[in-house]
């Protein structure tokens, strides 16, 4: 399923709870909201606080992935340093 609204996401959170078997009233229980709280997610509530949202996903089973294999953000990349300049004096040289 892609995320591009909060309507998106709300559609998820309810298959997500209905697929576990659960009702509003419960999955709210659970993550400490109230069940009005729950039904304006699955409404597409624009504003719901991000935290709750990722907390309801994950108590689901189902937390949220996106595309990206790793975090790009605070990575160190795995690669040994590059010198460009080094290969590009190199590819300057005569051939031997």
């Amino acid at each position: 399923m892609f995320i591009r609204t909060s309507q998106d996401i709300g559609a998820l959170l309810r298959e997500s709870r209905k697929k576990a078997g659960l009702g509003q009233a419960e999955l709210a229980r659970r993550i400490g909201v109230s069940r009005q709280w729950v039904a304006e997610v699955e409404r597409g509530k624009p504003r719901a606080e991000m935290g709750l949202v990722l907390r309801a996903l994950n108590t689901l089973d189902n937390p949220l992935q996106t595309g990206l294999a790793t975090p790009s953000y605070g990575r160190v990349a795995d690669t040994p340093d590059i010198d460009i300049d080094a290969i590009i004096d190199a590819a300057r040289q005569p051939p031997q």
